[in-house]
């Protein structure tokens, strides 16, 4: 329990989930090295090397039971996190103490484990991104036919429906998920290369036997589950990676803050809503708000997303020759916050998905303001059709518009553009018809087929593909 007194990263104690912190936790970090250490030993082993089966059979036995006050210990002596764990190993498995690390730089460990994690983080945020594209997908199915108006410069524009401007956020989602998707086909690890990449102290190990130096590392990859490996390296994994992944989450979290600009911006007009608990608080002083909340956290947590890929930009291009360890200290904190930060954000976003709360006679009387304007070319149309006169028709139209442009702007009162149609004798062929010609599903155009079709081609095919991990629900810790 926190006593209060020292800082706490609010991602841990206010944003992210228990899963992601547990990812980038000390503890599956250093359980991943204990992890690579017993493969490097086990496949050194295989391929001739003086190590015994007793001192595998060690290292496994205490593979999960780090002493990680010990390690902290030896790392303020030695000022060296994997050695003090290299020595914290060799005490708890002390007849293999001597073959631990054998051959191996530090990046050994850290690269590998780092990449794996990171690959890990990965998947928790392509299962929650698939959920927030599911519970959007049925948003935008449920309401693709309810007419609502378009905006362009934040100014009314010809009309949309609800479902159709879902499937906008819908299609941000998407073109992230190819981007995740382009990110797991690139995935290495480092591989087991030495102190420059060279691969040097294994060859010496084997006596200068090149196919065991690249069976070794063959070997050490499958046994901790990958294949693919970086075929140069350095001491590091190439740095740009780390850039690659966080504009990947970049990606993600610009498509967020769309979405939640969006509903901001619609909760303020009061025709969509983020949900909104019984005993929640809008407003310390005005008891009588609804502030979206969620929504402008999400905004919070994004903007601070979308800094993030610069600061691993300059990491990459600063990395002297073969390494330098500037990096080091950075990256612990930027990786880490980057893959917190997104999984905040997607919860929430799954949250407010989930919850949205759409006031149709709102945006109903809203279309009431706008559409009369909107439906004159139609009405001229109609007139015409009907033997008038489309000059006289048009210039009637244009001083009938302004009168009620002038009565809502002026006076605020509502637009009364159709009762001054419907009662100019200019309009009689069509008076009775025109509830029916401003009818706002006329003006949608293929909005509803669209969305639609948009939904069977592209989202329902990756939403099948990943059925196995559709369920899940989005939370707000505090």
């Amino acid at each position: 329990m926190s006593d209060r007194i020292l800082y706490e990263n609010p991602l841990c104690t206010r944003y992210a989930s228990r899963e992601m912190q547990e990812n980038f936790g000390d503890r599956k970090r250093f359980r991943l090295w204990r992890k690579l250490w017993i493969a490097l030993a086990e496949s050194e082993r295989e391929l001739g090397l003086a190590i015994t089966q007793e001192q595998i059979d060690e290292l496994k036995a205490h593979s999960d039971d780090i002493d990680f006050e010990k390690a902290d210990e030896y790392e303020r002596t030695v000022r060296h996190d994997v050695m003090a764990h290299v020595k914290a190993f060799g005490d708890a498995a002390p007849a293999a103490k001597g073959i631990i690390h054998l051959g191996a730089t530090s990046c050994f460990v850290d690269c590998n484990s780092e990449l794996i994690i990171m690959r890990d983080g990965l998947d928790i945020l392509l299962r929650k991104l698939v959920n927030v594209m599911d519970a959007l997908k049925k948003f935008a199915l449920q309401y693709k036919d309810v007419p609502t108006l378009g905006f362009t410069h934040l100014q009314p524009a010809q009309l949309t429906t609800v479902g159709k401007r879902a499937s906008l956020w819908l299609q941000d989602l998407m073109l992230d998920y190819e981007s995740l998707l382009t990110l797991f086909s690139r995935f290495r690890l480092r591989g087991v290369k030495g102190t420059t990449g060279t691969q040097a102290s294994f060859l010496d190990l084997f006596d200068g036997d090149e196919w065991k130096v690249k069976e070794l590392e063959k070997r050490v990859l499958g046994k901790i589950g990958y294949e693919r490996v970086y075929s140069v390296t350095g001491q590091t994994y190439p740095r740009k990676f780390d850039y690659n992944v966080l504009c990947v989450l970049s990606q993600i979290a610009q498509s967020a803050y769309k979405f939640s600009n969006d509903i901001r911006l619609l909760q303020s007009m009061k025709e969509i809503e983020e949900p909104f608990e019984t005993s929640q608080i809008g407003s310390s002083a005005m008891a009588y708000k609804r502030n979206p909340m969620r929504c402008e956290r999400m905004g919070s947590l994004c903007r601070y997303m979308l800094s993030l890929p610069m600061n691993s930009a300059v990491t990459a291009s600063t990395q002297w020759l073969e390494r330098t360890l500037d990096d080091s200290a950075n990256r612990r904190i930027v990786n880490a916050q980057a893959f917190l930060t997104v999984d905040a954000i997607l919860n929430l976003y799954l949250n407010v998905a989930d919850g949205l709360v759409v006031r149709e006679k709102v945006i109903e009387s809203h279309l009431r303001a706008e559409l009369p304007f909107m439906a004159t070319e139609n009405i001229l149309m109609e007139c015409v059709k009907a033997g008038g006169d489309r000059q006289q028709l048009h210039e009637r139209l244009r001083v009938l518009s302004q009168e009620a442009g002038a009565k809502v702007k002026e006076e605020g009162a509502e637009n009364d553009l159709l009762d001054r149609i419907r009662g100019d004798e200019m309009f009689s062929a069509v008076s009775d018809r025109l509830d029916e010609i401003v009818d706002a599903k006329k003006f949608i155009g293929r909005a509803p087929k669209q969305t639609e079709e948009f939904i069977t081609k592209e989202i329902q095919p990756i939403l099948e593909r990943h059925k196995n991990l559709l369920g899940a629900k989005g939370s707000v810790n505090i």
